[in-house]
């Protein structure tokens, strides 16, 4: 497959490596975690068999830490993802809001910042941006030492007005995503009642794949046109909203001490379910890897 990014000129691509760590705790999610993961498993009945081969072994590693991200969004996942892709296929990771700081769209400042007074993690962008920014970042690095072809994109500058300009997020994206790759931008929902919940809003300007499927399996679907359609989504980028920015998530990315490790967790799942879709088993120890014992072991692209 062509470079994705040889017609793409002006912004340069940088890859951000942290350290990804150890997990956080798992939980057991209650029934109401589990149902929105078991209407997913249409999807994967979907899938052709070879691509199916442990699934059902996998659903437990990518939904049992459901709870740490707290609910899924509760609307109808009215799409079905059933286009396979090759496992070499590229994969773009974009920030949410990294290109719309200071203007329109720039973003949740959490609940922590917003009711409760604390101090932003960093003073000149909004707190989801710190997350979305340290996520990707950990996506693409455990990514990598998985074998994923796959990559970060961040924007020259924070404060691009136009949407249209090609330094963006919409931007890149799109030509990614035209060229043959998959492009994902990295979200956390807004807190209290203008957050709807972690779930994946996939392209809808082509046919839904197997890798949409898998990471609604993982952290829940939005509907097909949620809010009529997102730009990004329009674009042919898929929009994940890891969770809304309160309550255990936000005090975990917030304490020094779990911090790392709940970075570390949040990339594992998408890392699995990545993997899941493109139809590649991950290595052995990985959470989203078959179990070796007896057992097993879902903003608006606004945020």
């Amino acid at each position: 497959m062509p470079n994705p990014f040889q017609a793409v000129t002006g912004p340069q691509i940088a890859a951000i490596l942290v350290l990804v760590t150890d997990h956080p705790p798992k939980k057991r999610p209650d029934l109401g975690q589990l149902l929105p993961v078991l209407v997913s498993l249409v999807g994967l009945c979907a899938m052709p068999s070879a691509s199916a081969q442990g699934a059902f072994a996998r659903l437990a590693p990518l939904s049992l830490t459901a709870g740490f991200t707290g609910p899924r969004a509760r609307l109808t996942k009215d799409w079905v993802g059933r286009t396979s892709l090759a496992a070499q296929t590229p994969i773009l990771v974009l920030a949410g809001h990294a290109d719309s700081q200071g203007i329109a769209g720039a973003g949740t400042s959490g609940a922590a910042v917003a009711l409760r007074g604390a101090a932003p993690m960093q003073a000149d962008i909004q707190d989801e941006l710190f997350w979305n920014l340290r996520t990707a970042a950990a996506v693409v690095a455990l990514g990598r030492s998985r074998g994923l072809e796959i990559q970060l994109y961040v924007p020259p500058v924070r404060d691009i007005a136009n949407g249209n300009d090609p330094r963006t997020n919409w931007s890149i994206g799109k030509a990614f995503a035209a060229a043959g790759g998959y492009a994902l931008e990295i979200h956390y929902d807004a807190y209290g009642p203008d957050g709807v919940g972690s779930g994946l809003m996939p392209p809808i300007n082509r046919p839904f794949s197997q890798l949409d499927e898998s990471l609604a399996l993982a952290f829940g679907g939005y509907p097909r046109l949620f809010r009529g359609g997102l730009g990004a989504p329009k674009r042919g980028i898929a929009i994940l909203e890891i969770g809304k920015l309160e309550g255990q998530l936000e005090a975990s990315l917030r304490d020094p001490r779990r911090r790392e490790a709940s970075i570390a967790g949040i990339a594992e799942r998408i890392v699995a379910a990545l993997e899941l879709g493109l139809g590649i088993n991950p290595p052995p120890g990985a959470v989203g890897s078959e179990p070796s014992g007896p057992g097993p072991q879902a903003s608006s692209g606004g945020g």
